[in-house]
């Protein structure tokens, strides 16, 4: 690249991040430092689209959007990056998000992985990132994040945001609590879901904004990175009602960052059929390559069905199954596991 390039380049960059770069603590270098930071993002839904959103803004290098899930009409109300086009056609939501970022900061990476983060993938999908944010719906999928950055001694944000009520904690392993230390088991009994409880979209981006600015610190590091909060932090925008729980050391004994015993990294016990939310069972127990168009003909004579070269939708009645090129697939339309798995063994195979 020639002198005069290389100065006009420079000269997009600072005038781009002009306002950001006046802020005091970001700067030049810490702007430059974004630039060269890679950050993953598990989970594209709701927190997930806007932690992709403001980082993506804010200039970070690379973003790795990994999600399992395609857009739906529902997603719209909260969900910042998507669109009815990408409800219409069942996109990915890692290809929505990628596409919509590359029309507002086309000078950054964005990967988009449709996979279901899990034990056998997470190493391939994880390394080299410098932050992990938060964006999943499901305290399994963030144990097995955590297990992971305290075994690499990776930093990471644990975000999430139901009803009204957001609540985040960074984890800095061998700084900081970690997830295992704030809550060592699975929370038992009934546990608040959007699908059961709703969620305002406020309360989403008031949460993704916290964790956002979080990571920024974290990427910046040096002055900044002793800014960063050593609480777990909650709010709630309908009432008003704010708590903070101190996370500033690691709790001793803790199986993860103390014990060192990383048994959801190691897969112990996970299920090969899930729920999925919405009234979905999601069946992730085998990889297998899948032609869409050859599926289609063997399903037309069952019921509905169309595709694009990221999902086929089979709908047959009263049921709606999602289908990706990997053979992982969502039934919805129940929660009974051994219904999810008689149709697919039905209709896709054994």
């Amino acid at each position: 690249m020639t002198a005069l390039r290389q100065g006009v380049e420079k000269e997009k960059f600072e005038e781009r991040y002009s306002r950001q770069i006046l802020f005091r603590g970001i700067g030049a270098t810490g702007q430059h430092r974004l630039a060269s930071g890679r950050v993953a993002i598990v989970g594209c839904g709701a927190t997930g689209s806007a932690l992709a959103s403001l980082l993506a803004r804010a200039g970070v290098g690379t973003l790795r959007i990994i999600d399992r899930d395609y857009v739906e009409a529902s997603n719209l109300q909260r969900q910042s990056l998507f669109d009815e086009s990408d409800a219409a056609e069942s996109v990915p939501k890692a290809v929505a998000a990628a596409r919509k970022i590359s029309a507002f900061n086309s000078e950054i990476v964005v990967e988009s992985h449709i996979e279901d983060l899990v034990p056998r993938n997470i190493h391939a999908l994880l390394e080299g990132m410098d932050v992990i944010l938060d964006g999943t719906d499901n305290f399994e999928t963030r144990y097995l994040v955590n297990d992971y950055a305290v075994e690499n001694s990776r930093p990471w944000i644990y975000t999430a945001a139901v009803g009204s009520y957001g609540i985040t904690l960074n984890v800095v392993p061998g700084k900081t609590a970690c997830l295992a230390c704030i809550f060592p088991d699975t929370p038992n009994g009934m546990v608040e879901t959007c699908e059961t409880s709703g969620i305002l979209n406020s309360a989403v981006n008031l949460v993704a904004s916290i964790a956002a600015t979080e990571a920024v610190k974290m990427l910046i590091g040096g002055e900044a990175a002793t800014k960063l909060r050593k609480t777990l932090w909650s709010y709630d925008v309908w009432t008003n009602e704010q708590a903070e729980i101190a996370a500033d050391k690691p709790r001793p004994g803790c199986r993860a960052c103390g014990v060192r015993e990383f048994v959801h990294l190691a897969g112990e016990g996970r299920p090969h059929v899930t729920m999925c939310g919405r009234n979905s069972v999601q069946i992730h127990e085998r990889a297998r390559p899948i032609d869409f168009a050859e599926m289609q003909q063997r399903l037309e004579p069952h019921g509905t069905v169309r595709h694009n070269q990221f999902v086929l939708k089979f709908w047959h009645e009263p049921y709606e199954m999602t289908l990706f090129p990997d053979g992982r697939a969502i039934v919805k339309g129940t929660t009974d596991t051994r219904v999810a798995r008689s149709l697919y063994a039905r209709f896709v195979g054994s």
